[in-house]
């Protein structure tokens, strides 16, 4: 918890396990990235416009309305960049060229402009820890020419006294299970990848590293992308070696017994080093620099961290430095992943990050992405709308990832279907606990042929199995429904001063259900309220607050509340089903 530093912000906990954030400014402008939407599109997966059955930037083009539409402030797309597509899109050939895939690069400058128009912003993703060894660079590197000789970890490995035989130079392991070492016999050494084979890890010892990897952040700033989410950031650097030019190994973790799963050791030498944080300062400094001298909006910096508190707060900056405009916060996927869904998970992932954050920063809330099984399918598809309502009521910017506005759940994808290296790697019998397919099958758009997404006779993942039932034409169409909740939600937020600039307090209530309060003097104060047990339950929100009207109104109720919107709620009994969620509000 960071030190109090009024009257910016200040922090506290209350009797019943309440906490609060206490705003004293009733009147702050805000940069438009604070209180963003931001909506991450997989491409491959969103809009297939010419009949392959992969999705293009064309897609993503002609449907920029629908996002419009959504009210989303920013659209961020996963890796577009040409590629042998071993992880799709994240092993990259040319970090300065398009996916022939996903069309070309003028495509993706009519995207930009399309979005211009209608004052979307795009959001690219960068992959700064490695690259393919497609890429130019690493061939280079193979052949050791100069210049290159050292742009990828590189190490002659150890010889086993016992057998003679070269080993690899220490026991780490790749993200995709088995060593994340490989020997080229053409150079006679062995390189670091910490995911696929493929994908070589790039050498950030080496300053030409860094500054052409600055250059790739300029072109596309040039190209004229808002900002970059910047991907798989904690492993960029390793441990250096010791005095003999030896890498030490891992420590055992004792979290499995599975020797190629990458959490068989502990990890600690190869994630979360000190010299990534000063990284990410130095990608800050690029965005202000080129901010400061083409003018225009903040571009902004994202990073993708899954690491604690005490590590992933330092990408904020500090008094002298700024960092990261957003670090990713993972906790509401990761605390339930751990503890099970509850309340009780809910408040402490929030505290986890509100308790933590240093003052004068912005929070963010994420429950899902292109690696996480979906958020229906994690949360329950009965706590869609609760939790599509927590990340628009708290504090700070939301992230949205495809289809969660719609209830979209988890596709089951057979062996054969199957595409994903991480589970590729493993065999039919447990693939299914490694894969990331099932959240990444086609966006579901209508009740037609491939919810719409391709005419192509089959596309590159089969669909889900309710795409018929849950699409963006169905529920359009229909009075109610977890769409048209979350543009409601979205319309609250824009015009909502008490969501942009208010006051947070929140607590856990009867056990299961999670009270989420904002509020700001002049304004309309705002409260949530979501039922997130098995069971129904009667909540007393004077006991959460005393200082709440004895009746607040309905604005907005989950999909099977049988509440009607615009009704006055007597708060000292409010009677919640299994699963349902409200958005109150003062007269």
């Amino acid at each position: 918890m960071q030190p109090l530093q009024l009257p910016i912000v200040f922090i506290c906990l209350l009797a019943l396990g309440q906490a609060c954030q206490d705003s004293t400014s009733t009147t702050t402008t805000k940069d438009w990235w604070e209180n963003a939407q931001f909506y991450q599109i997989y491409p491959r997966s969103f809009m297939d416009s010419d009949g392959d059955g992969i999705g293009d930037l064309n897609g993503i083009t002609n449907k920029l309305e629908y996002l419009k539409e959504l009210g989303v402030t920013a659209a961020w797309l996963s890796p577009i960049f040409k590629s042998p597509m071993v992880d799709f899109g994240y092993d990259i050939s040319d970090f300065f060229d398009i996916q022939p895939e996903y069309g070309t690069l003028e495509d993706f400058r009519n995207l930009i402009k399309k979005a211009n128009e209608l004052e979307l912003k795009i959001i690219l993703d960068f992959v700064p820890n490695h690259s393919s060894d497609e890429n130019e660079w690493f061939k280079k590197s193979v052949k050791r020419e100069k210049g290159y000789q050292d742009y990828y970890v590189w190490h002659d490995g150890k010889v086993n006294a016992s057998t003679g035989v070269r080993e690899p130079p220490s026991n780490w392991l790749q993200a995709f299970r088995g060593s994340a070492w490989e020997w080229v016999e053409e150079r006679q050494q062995y390189y670091l990848h910490q995911f696929a084979v493929q994908q070589a890890d790039l050498n950030y010892r080496n300053p030409d590293v860094v500054a052409q990897m600055k250059r790739v952040l300029r072109y596309w700033l040039n190209e004229g992308v808002a900002g970059f989410r910047c991907d798989a950031v904690p492993v960029l650097f390793e441990v250096e070696p010791d005095e003999n030019g030896q890498y030490p190994d891992e420590g055992l973790s004792g979290l499995t017994d599975d020797v190629d799963n990458r959490n068989y050791l502990k990890n600690e030498l190869i994630e979360n080093r000190p010299e990534t944080i000063d990284m990410s300062y130095q990608w800050r400094t690029v965005m202000d620099d080129y901010q400061r001298i083409h003018g225009g909006e903040t571009r902004v910096l994202l990073i993708e961290t899954y690491a604690p508190p005490a590590y992933t707060m330092q990408f904020y900056g500090n008094r002298s430095v700024e960092g990261a405009h957003l670090p990713f916060n993972f906790n509401l996927i990761t605390v339930p992943a751990s503890s099970g869904v509850s309340a009780g998970s809910i408040k402490t992932a929030v505290d986890n990050w509100l308790l933590n954050m240093p003052s004068g920063r912005t929070a963010n809330w994420v429950i899902g992405n292109h690696d996480q099984r979906r958020a229906a399918s994690r949360y329950g598809v009965a706590n869609t709308d609760a939790m599509n309502m927590l990340v628009m009521i708290l504090p700070g910017a939301s992230v949205t990832y495809q289809g969660e506005e719609l209830g979209m759940t988890d596709g089951w994808i057979s062996w054969e279907d199957t595409q994903d290296p991480a589970a590729c790697n493993a065999n039919e019998n447990t693939y299914e606990e490694f894969t990331r397919d099932p959240s990444r099958t086609p966006f579901q758009w209508t009740s037609d042929t491939n919810a719409g997404f391709s005419t192509a006779a089959k596309t590159w993942l089969p669909l889900a199995s309710d795409y018929e039932t849950v699409n963006v034409a169905v529920e359009s169409a229909a009075s109610k429904s977890h769409l048209t909740i979350y543009k409601s939600l979205i319309e609250l937020r824009k015009g909502s001063k008490t969501l942009q600039n208010g006051s947070t307090k929140y607590a856990v209530l009867n056990e299961e259900a999670f009270v989420v309060k904002r509020y700001l003097s002049g304004y309309p104060t705002i409260v949530y309220v979501a039922n997130l047990g098995n069971a129904s339950l009667t909540v007393d929100l004077q006991e959460f607050d005393t200082t709440l009207a004895s009746s607040l109104t309905l604005e907005i109720s989950s999909l099977d509340s049988q509440k009607t919107e615009g009704a006055s709620i007597e708060v000292s009994s409010i009677a919640l089903s299994a699963g349902e969620a409200l958005v109150l509000t003062s007269i």
